[in-house]
Protein backbone atom coordinates (compact mmCIF):
# COMPACT_ATOMS: atom_id res chain seq x y z
CA UNK A 1 0.00 0.00 0.00
CA UNK A 2 1.41 3.37 -0.98
CA UNK A 3 1.71 6.30 1.39
CA UNK A 4 -0.16 9.49 0.54
CA UNK A 5 3.12 11.10 -0.52
CA UNK A 6 4.05 8.20 -2.80
CA UNK A 7 0.55 8.19 -4.25
CA UNK A 8 0.75 11.90 -5.06
CA UNK A 9 4.19 11.61 -6.61
CA UNK A 10 3.12 8.64 -8.74
CA UNK A 11 0.01 10.47 -9.91
CA UNK A 12 1.89 13.63 -10.85
CA UNK A 13 4.61 11.69 -12.68
CA UNK A 14 2.07 9.75 -14.73
CA UNK A 15 -0.03 12.83 -15.50
CA UNK A 16 3.09 14.68 -16.61
CA UNK A 17 4.37 11.79 -18.73
CA UNK A 18 0.98 11.36 -20.40
CA UNK A 19 1.20 14.95 -21.63
CA UNK A 20 4.90 15.17 -22.50
CA UNK A 21 6.04 11.60 -23.30
CA UNK A 22 9.32 12.60 -21.61
CA UNK A 23 10.91 11.15 -18.44
CA UNK A 24 10.08 13.10 -15.29
CA UNK A 25 12.86 14.15 -12.91
CA UNK A 26 12.80 15.07 -9.23
CA UNK A 27 13.81 18.70 -9.83
CA UNK A 28 10.92 19.20 -12.27
CA UNK A 29 8.51 17.65 -9.76
CA UNK A 30 9.76 19.87 -6.94
CA UNK A 31 8.81 22.97 -8.95
CA UNK A 32 5.18 21.92 -9.34
CA UNK A 33 2.57 23.72 -7.25
CA UNK A 34 0.95 20.44 -6.20
CA UNK A 35 4.24 19.15 -4.73
CA UNK A 36 5.59 20.60 -1.47
CA UNK A 37 8.49 18.19 -0.90
CA UNK A 38 12.18 18.76 -1.50
CA UNK A 39 13.94 17.32 -4.53
CA UNK A 40 15.89 14.97 -2.23
CA UNK A 41 12.69 13.63 -0.63
CA UNK A 42 11.14 13.17 -4.07
CA UNK A 43 14.23 11.26 -5.29
CA UNK A 44 13.96 8.87 -2.35
CA UNK A 45 10.27 8.26 -2.97
CA UNK A 46 10.86 7.78 -6.69
CA UNK A 47 13.53 5.21 -5.88
CA UNK A 48 11.05 3.35 -3.65
CA UNK A 49 8.37 3.49 -6.37
CA UNK A 50 10.91 2.12 -8.84
CA UNK A 51 11.76 -0.70 -6.46
CA UNK A 52 8.04 -1.53 -6.24
CA UNK A 53 7.95 -1.81 -10.04
CA UNK A 54 5.67 1.20 -10.51
CA UNK A 55 8.30 3.42 -12.15
CA UNK A 56 11.16 2.75 -14.54
CA UNK A 57 14.43 4.61 -15.01
CA UNK A 58 15.52 5.34 -18.55
CA UNK A 59 19.10 4.93 -19.72
CA UNK A 60 19.32 8.40 -21.24
CA UNK A 61 17.92 10.47 -18.37
CA UNK A 62 17.82 10.68 -14.61
CA UNK A 63 14.05 10.95 -14.86
CA UNK A 64 11.50 8.18 -14.42
CA UNK A 65 8.69 6.88 -16.61
CA UNK A 66 5.65 4.86 -15.52
CA UNK A 67 5.81 1.09 -15.89
CA UNK A 68 2.83 -0.98 -17.03
CA UNK A 69 2.34 -1.94 -13.39
CA UNK A 70 2.38 1.76 -12.52
CA UNK A 71 -0.33 2.50 -15.06
CA UNK A 72 -2.38 -0.39 -13.71
CA UNK A 73 -2.13 0.98 -10.16
CA UNK A 74 -2.99 4.45 -11.47
CA UNK A 75 -6.13 3.18 -13.26
CA UNK A 76 -7.29 0.94 -10.41
CA UNK A 77 -6.53 3.14 -7.39
CA UNK A 78 -5.78 6.73 -8.34
CA UNK A 79 -7.89 8.28 -11.06
CA UNK A 80 -11.50 9.27 -11.03
CA UNK A 81 -13.31 9.68 -14.38
CA UNK A 82 -13.00 13.23 -15.67
CA UNK A 83 -13.55 14.88 -19.04
CA UNK A 84 -14.48 18.30 -20.24
CA UNK A 85 -18.23 18.79 -19.95
CA UNK A 86 -18.19 20.11 -23.50
CA UNK A 87 -16.97 16.75 -24.84
CA UNK A 88 -19.84 14.91 -23.16
CA UNK A 89 -22.33 17.45 -24.51
CA UNK A 90 -20.93 16.98 -28.03
CA UNK A 91 -21.62 13.26 -27.77
CA UNK A 92 -25.14 13.85 -26.46
CA UNK A 93 -25.98 16.45 -29.11
CA UNK A 94 -24.74 14.28 -31.97
CA UNK A 95 -26.65 11.18 -30.93
CA UNK A 96 -29.93 13.00 -30.38
CA UNK A 97 -30.31 13.55 -34.13
CA UNK A 98 -32.47 11.52 -36.51
CA UNK A 99 -30.96 8.42 -38.11
CA UNK A 100 -32.17 6.17 -40.90
CA UNK A 101 -30.26 3.16 -39.60
CA UNK A 102 -28.41 2.09 -36.50
CA UNK A 103 -25.28 1.93 -38.61
CA UNK A 104 -25.30 5.71 -38.85
CA UNK A 105 -25.31 5.99 -35.06
CA UNK A 106 -22.40 3.59 -34.75
CA UNK A 107 -20.30 5.08 -37.57
CA UNK A 108 -20.72 8.65 -36.36
CA UNK A 109 -19.88 7.58 -32.81
CA UNK A 110 -16.60 6.00 -33.95
CA UNK A 111 -15.59 9.12 -35.86
CA UNK A 112 -16.52 11.44 -32.99
CA UNK A 113 -14.64 9.40 -30.40
CA UNK A 114 -11.42 9.46 -32.43
CA UNK A 115 -11.75 13.23 -32.93
CA UNK A 116 -12.23 13.89 -29.21
CA UNK A 117 -9.27 11.76 -28.12
CA UNK A 118 -6.80 11.64 -31.06
CA UNK A 119 -6.64 7.87 -30.57
CA UNK A 120 -7.96 5.06 -32.77
CA UNK A 121 -11.57 4.15 -32.07
CA UNK A 122 -13.14 0.80 -32.98
CA UNK A 123 -16.80 -0.06 -32.54
CA UNK A 124 -18.05 -3.59 -32.98
CA UNK A 125 -21.41 -3.24 -34.68
CA UNK A 126 -24.69 -4.71 -33.45
CA UNK A 127 -24.99 -7.45 -36.09
CA UNK A 128 -22.06 -9.42 -34.67
CA UNK A 129 -24.04 -10.06 -31.46
CA UNK A 130 -27.04 -12.13 -32.48
CA UNK A 131 -28.73 -9.68 -34.85
CA UNK A 132 -32.17 -11.17 -35.48
CA UNK A 133 -34.13 -11.63 -38.67
CA UNK A 134 -36.79 -9.00 -39.20
CA UNK A 135 -37.59 -9.68 -42.84
CA UNK A 136 -36.30 -11.38 -45.96
CA UNK A 137 -37.49 -10.00 -49.28
CA UNK A 138 -37.16 -11.58 -52.68
CA UNK A 139 -37.67 -9.27 -55.64
CA UNK A 140 -37.73 -10.72 -59.16
CA UNK A 141 -36.28 -8.31 -61.69
CA UNK A 142 -36.67 -10.58 -64.71
CA UNK A 143 -37.40 -14.28 -65.29
CA UNK A 144 -33.80 -15.11 -64.38
CA UNK A 145 -32.57 -12.25 -62.19
CA UNK A 146 -33.58 -11.28 -58.66
CA UNK A 147 -32.55 -9.32 -55.59
CA UNK A 148 -32.58 -10.75 -52.05
CA UNK A 149 -32.87 -8.22 -49.22
CA UNK A 150 -32.24 -9.06 -45.55
CA UNK A 151 -33.33 -6.69 -42.77
CA UNK A 152 -32.33 -7.26 -39.15
CA UNK A 153 -33.79 -5.99 -35.90
CA UNK A 154 -30.73 -3.75 -35.56
CA UNK A 155 -31.64 -1.84 -38.70
CA UNK A 156 -28.90 -3.40 -40.83
CA UNK A 157 -29.97 -3.91 -44.45
CA UNK A 158 -28.05 -6.14 -46.83
CA UNK A 159 -28.98 -6.94 -50.41
CA UNK A 160 -27.56 -9.20 -53.12
CA UNK A 161 -28.39 -9.36 -56.80
CA UNK A 162 -28.06 -12.75 -58.47
CA UNK A 163 -28.93 -14.80 -61.52
CA UNK A 164 -31.40 -17.64 -61.07
CA UNK A 165 -30.05 -20.87 -62.63
CA UNK A 166 -32.01 -22.43 -65.50
CA UNK A 167 -32.91 -25.53 -63.47
CA UNK A 168 -34.36 -23.49 -60.60
CA UNK A 169 -37.80 -21.93 -60.36
CA UNK A 170 -38.09 -18.37 -59.14
CA UNK A 171 -41.36 -19.39 -57.53
CA UNK A 172 -39.50 -21.91 -55.31
CA UNK A 173 -37.20 -19.19 -54.02
CA UNK A 174 -40.19 -16.95 -53.33
CA UNK A 175 -41.92 -19.75 -51.38
CA UNK A 176 -38.76 -20.33 -49.35
CA UNK A 177 -38.51 -16.65 -48.45
CA UNK A 178 -42.18 -16.60 -47.39
CA UNK A 179 -41.68 -19.64 -45.15
CA UNK A 180 -38.58 -18.08 -43.59
CA UNK A 181 -40.45 -14.86 -42.81
CA UNK A 182 -43.37 -16.78 -41.33
CA UNK A 183 -41.49 -19.34 -39.25
CA UNK A 184 -38.08 -17.79 -38.52
CA UNK A 185 -38.92 -14.19 -37.70
CA UNK A 186 -36.86 -12.97 -34.76
CA UNK A 187 -34.24 -15.75 -34.79
CA UNK A 188 -30.52 -14.82 -34.70
CA UNK A 189 -29.10 -14.45 -38.20
CA UNK A 190 -26.24 -16.82 -37.50
CA UNK A 191 -28.76 -19.60 -36.78
CA UNK A 192 -30.64 -19.32 -40.10
CA UNK A 193 -28.63 -22.01 -41.94
CA UNK A 194 -29.09 -24.42 -39.01
CA UNK A 195 -32.83 -23.79 -38.62
CA UNK A 196 -33.48 -23.99 -42.34
CA UNK A 197 -32.33 -27.60 -42.20
CA UNK A 198 -34.11 -28.50 -38.97
CA UNK A 199 -37.13 -26.42 -37.97
CA UNK A 200 -38.60 -25.77 -41.41
CA UNK A 201 -37.05 -28.45 -43.60
CA UNK A 202 -40.12 -30.68 -43.73
CA UNK A 203 -42.39 -27.75 -44.51
CA UNK A 204 -40.14 -26.59 -47.31
CA UNK A 205 -39.89 -30.05 -48.81
CA UNK A 206 -43.68 -30.18 -48.85
CA UNK A 207 -44.10 -26.95 -50.82
CA UNK A 208 -40.85 -26.57 -52.75
CA UNK A 209 -40.06 -28.94 -55.63
CA UNK A 210 -36.27 -28.51 -55.57
CA UNK A 211 -35.74 -27.77 -51.90
CA UNK A 212 -32.08 -28.78 -51.64
CA UNK A 213 -31.04 -26.82 -54.72
CA UNK A 214 -33.04 -23.77 -53.71
CA UNK A 215 -31.68 -23.85 -50.16
CA UNK A 216 -28.06 -24.27 -51.19
CA UNK A 217 -28.33 -21.51 -53.75
CA UNK A 218 -30.02 -19.05 -51.42
CA UNK A 219 -27.48 -19.82 -48.70
CA UNK A 220 -24.52 -19.38 -51.04
CA UNK A 221 -25.96 -16.19 -52.52
CA UNK A 222 -27.06 -14.60 -49.31
CA UNK A 223 -27.36 -16.29 -45.92
CA UNK A 224 -23.72 -17.24 -45.46
CA UNK A 225 -21.70 -16.54 -42.36
CA UNK A 226 -22.26 -12.99 -41.17
CA UNK A 227 -18.94 -11.11 -41.01
CA UNK A 228 -17.99 -8.92 -38.12
CA UNK A 229 -19.09 -5.35 -38.70
CA UNK A 230 -16.42 -2.96 -37.55
CA UNK A 231 -16.45 0.82 -37.57
CA UNK A 232 -13.01 2.43 -37.24
CA UNK A 233 -12.17 6.06 -36.64
CA UNK A 234 -8.79 7.77 -36.50
CA UNK A 235 -6.70 4.89 -37.80
CA UNK A 236 -3.97 7.36 -38.79
CA UNK A 237 -3.93 8.95 -35.32
CA UNK A 238 -1.25 6.46 -34.28
CA UNK A 239 1.15 8.23 -36.65
CA UNK A 240 1.05 11.26 -34.33
CA UNK A 241 2.18 9.28 -31.28
CA UNK A 242 5.93 9.37 -30.58
CA UNK A 243 5.79 5.68 -29.58
CA UNK A 244 5.19 4.86 -33.23
CA UNK A 245 8.45 6.28 -34.51
CA UNK A 246 9.34 2.58 -34.52
CA UNK A 247 8.40 1.50 -38.06
CA UNK A 248 8.13 -2.15 -37.02
CA UNK A 249 5.48 -1.35 -34.41
CA UNK A 250 3.57 0.75 -36.93
CA UNK A 251 3.57 -2.03 -39.51
CA UNK A 252 2.38 -4.58 -36.95
CA UNK A 253 -0.43 -2.24 -35.91
CA UNK A 254 -1.66 -1.69 -39.47
CA UNK A 255 -1.47 -5.40 -40.28
CA UNK A 256 -3.67 -6.08 -37.26
CA UNK A 257 -6.13 -3.35 -38.26
CA UNK A 258 -6.52 -5.01 -41.67
CA UNK A 259 -7.55 -8.28 -40.00
CA UNK A 260 -11.16 -7.54 -39.06
CA UNK A 261 -11.84 -11.04 -37.77
CA UNK A 262 -8.94 -10.75 -35.33
CA UNK A 263 -10.14 -7.36 -34.10
CA UNK A 264 -13.70 -8.64 -33.67
CA UNK A 265 -12.44 -11.56 -31.57
CA UNK A 266 -10.44 -9.09 -29.49
CA UNK A 267 -13.52 -6.98 -28.75
CA UNK A 268 -16.10 -9.72 -28.19
CA UNK A 269 -17.16 -9.69 -24.58
CA UNK A 270 -20.32 -10.40 -22.65
CA UNK A 271 -19.16 -8.25 -19.72
CA UNK A 272 -20.77 -4.86 -19.25
CA UNK A 273 -18.91 -1.80 -18.01
CA UNK A 274 -15.45 -0.37 -18.67
CA UNK A 275 -12.49 -2.68 -19.17
CA UNK A 276 -8.88 -1.46 -19.35
CA UNK A 277 -6.01 -3.65 -20.61
CA UNK A 278 -2.52 -2.20 -20.56
CA UNK A 279 0.52 -3.19 -22.59
CA UNK A 280 1.37 -6.87 -22.15
CA UNK A 281 -2.02 -7.55 -20.59
CA UNK A 282 -3.25 -7.52 -24.22
CA UNK A 283 -3.25 -10.88 -25.98
CA UNK A 284 -2.25 -9.66 -29.44
CA UNK A 285 1.44 -9.03 -30.06
CA UNK A 286 0.66 -5.98 -32.23
CA UNK A 287 -0.78 -4.09 -29.25
CA UNK A 288 1.63 -5.16 -26.50
CA UNK A 289 2.81 -1.55 -26.33
CA UNK A 290 -0.69 -0.06 -26.34
CA UNK A 291 -3.63 0.30 -24.00
CA UNK A 292 -7.08 -0.90 -25.00
CA UNK A 293 -10.14 0.47 -23.20
CA UNK A 294 -13.56 -0.97 -23.98
CA UNK A 295 -17.19 -0.40 -23.00
CA UNK A 296 -20.39 -2.11 -24.09
CA UNK A 297 -23.67 -0.67 -25.38
CA UNK A 298 -27.07 -2.31 -25.10
CA UNK A 299 -30.52 -2.62 -26.59
CA UNK A 300 -33.46 -3.89 -24.57
CA UNK A 301 -31.14 -5.06 -21.82
CA UNK A 302 -29.05 -7.15 -24.25
CA UNK A 303 -25.47 -6.27 -25.13
CA UNK A 304 -25.34 -5.23 -28.77
CA UNK A 305 -21.69 -4.34 -29.29
CA UNK A 306 -18.44 -2.95 -27.96
CA UNK A 307 -16.83 0.50 -28.09
CA UNK A 308 -13.03 0.55 -27.91
CA UNK A 309 -10.15 3.00 -27.94
CA UNK A 310 -6.58 2.04 -28.78
CA UNK A 311 -3.76 4.36 -27.78
CA UNK A 312 -0.31 4.43 -26.20
CA UNK A 313 0.06 3.17 -22.63
CA UNK A 314 0.40 6.84 -21.62
CA UNK A 315 -3.22 7.28 -22.65
CA UNK A 316 -5.33 9.99 -20.99
CA UNK A 317 -7.15 7.42 -18.89
CA UNK A 318 -9.33 9.88 -16.96
CA UNK A 319 -10.68 11.51 -20.09
CA UNK A 320 -11.05 8.29 -22.10
CA UNK A 321 -12.88 6.36 -19.39
CA UNK A 322 -15.33 9.24 -18.91
CA UNK A 323 -15.95 9.57 -22.65
CA UNK A 324 -16.47 5.84 -23.11
CA UNK A 325 -18.90 5.75 -20.20
CA UNK A 326 -20.83 8.70 -21.65
CA UNK A 327 -20.82 7.28 -25.19
CA UNK A 328 -21.95 3.87 -23.94
CA UNK A 329 -24.95 5.46 -22.20
CA UNK A 330 -25.82 7.76 -25.11
CA UNK A 331 -25.52 4.99 -27.73
CA UNK A 332 -27.71 2.72 -25.61
CA UNK A 333 -30.32 5.47 -25.34
CA UNK A 334 -30.11 6.36 -29.04
CA UNK A 335 -30.49 2.73 -30.08
CA UNK A 336 -33.51 2.31 -27.81
CA UNK A 337 -35.16 5.41 -29.32
CA UNK A 338 -34.35 4.18 -32.81
CA UNK A 339 -35.80 0.75 -32.08
CA UNK A 340 -39.04 2.21 -30.70
CA UNK A 341 -39.61 4.15 -33.91
CA UNK A 342 -38.35 1.47 -36.32
CA UNK A 343 -38.73 -1.86 -34.54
Amino acid sequence: MLTERQLLILEVIIDDFIQSAKPVGSRALAKKDSISFSAATIRNEMADLEEMGLLEKTHTSSGRTPSELGYRYYVDHVIAPSAQAGDVHVIRDLLQGSFLEMEQIVQMSAELLSELTNYTSIILGPEIFEAKLKQLQFVTLSPKTAVAILITNTGHVEHRSFTIPEEMKASDLEKMVNIINDRLYGVPIYRLPELLQTEVQDLMKQYIDEYEKSYQYLKAAFIGDQPAKLYIGGKSNMLMQPEFNDVGKLRAFYRMMDNEGQIADLLKSKKNGIKVTIGHENKLEAIKDLSLITASYNLGGEQMGTIALLGPTRMEYRKVITLLHALSNEMTEALCLWYKSNG
